[in-house]
């Protein structure tokens, strides 16, 4: 979808482009909703396996109402409540969960589950899985405990280069849901260089946030000299657009929050564009944009390239207790 008109710098202002949409995804709203859900029905300690979502801010506020983050479940209380992240859990957790007794509460993002669903089925069909993504990314982890003995993760077109597989026709991709656009179509056209018939998911894994915030970015490069991507350094999406831009010839910053940006880095810049991750609160990306007008860039000008309205409604594990305190359901 081509970009709302909008006017480039003409060099003689300090400007602003900040980029929609940005920011909240469905996935993230849902999750933190979720624990906050939790905290006002249960009460706390409400205890959450890994952090919510990808966001410092986000979990230090969740904290001080009273959620419990932690590594693994062997640190939750035999018999309480716990919720398991935005980026989901293999089943090798879920079998964690139910030897402890937990009252479990699921936040993996739907388009997550969509994953971890494909990759169930085509293991049962008896495909070799080549998973794109990367290693150690807790989204990863847990599709590849759905079907360990048929995936094979793939992080680089190195590796799409090298890998083997036992039957190169019965063979499908599947990928994280926050990779880069760009990164993911190389490594995918080198897997179907060396594997004509290789399947792919009905629609792409790559979740539309993710997609959206990556194309604003490709289409404001050109007209800026820095961008600024407000989201913390564990959120792959957000150093995702980091890379795009950067690809694109343009310097590019993953900020946590305004504390962070380095005065240096806007000198004899007089274009700048603002976007965030999908983990990351909008109250952070008014206060960079507060700082930068601090700093001279008195104009701004907000650059929609289309409107999100994606909604997720809650894990059924919570509906009724929503309804119990009168609480509005997505």
């Amino acid at each position: 979808m081509p970009l709302k008109p909008f006017a480039p710098n003409n060099g003689a202002e300090r400007k602003i482009f900040l980029l929609k949409p940005r920011g909240f995804c469905a996935g993230v709203v849902r999750a933190i909703d979720v624990v906050r859900i939790a905290l006002d029905a249960f009460g706390p300690p409400i205890y959450v396996r890994k952090e919510i979502v990808h966001n410092k801010h986000v979990v230090d506020e969740l904290r001080q109402l009273g959620a419990v983050f932690v590594d693994e479940l062997q640190e939750v209380p035999f018999g309480a409540r716990a919720i398991f992240s935005a980026h989901g859990v293999s089943p090798a957790v879920r079998q964690q969960a139910k030897a402890r007794g937990l009252n479990v509460i699921d936040a993996t993002c739907p388009l997550v589950t969509k994953v971890h669903l494909e990759a169930v089925k085509y293991a049962r069909e008896g495909y070799t899985i080549l998973l794109i993504g990367h290693r150690d990314h807790e989204e990863v982890e847990g599709t590849l405990g759905e079907a360990p003995d048929r995936t094979i993760l793939v992080e680089t077109v190195e590796d799409a280069e090298q890998v083997r597989v036992p039957d190169p026709d019965r063979v499908v991709y599947l990928t994280q849901t926050t990779l880069s656009l760009d990164e993911t179509r190389d490594i995918i056209a080198k897997l179907r260089e060396r594997f004509p018939r290789m399947q792919g998911p009905p629609a792409q894994d790559i979740c539309y946030a993710t997609e959206n915030r990556q194309m604003a970015v490709k289409a404001v490069a050109p007209f800026c000299q820095l961008l600024l991507v407000v989201g913390s350094q564990n959120s792959s999406n957000s150093k995702r657009l980091v890379e795009v831009c950067e690809k694109a010839g343009v310097r590019s910053f993953l900020v946590d929050d305004a504390s962070q940006v380095d005065e240096a880095w806007l000198d004899g810049v007089r274009s700048v564009a603002v976007t965030a991750g999908a983990s990351a609160p909008e109250n952070l990306v008014q206060q960079l944009i507060a700082y930068l007008r601090a700093h001279g860039f008195l104009t701004l000008e907000e650059i929609e390239l289309v409107d999100e309205d994606v909604r997720f409604s809650l894990p059924s594990e919570l509906k009724g207790a929503a309804r119990l305190h009168s609480i509005g359901l997505p």
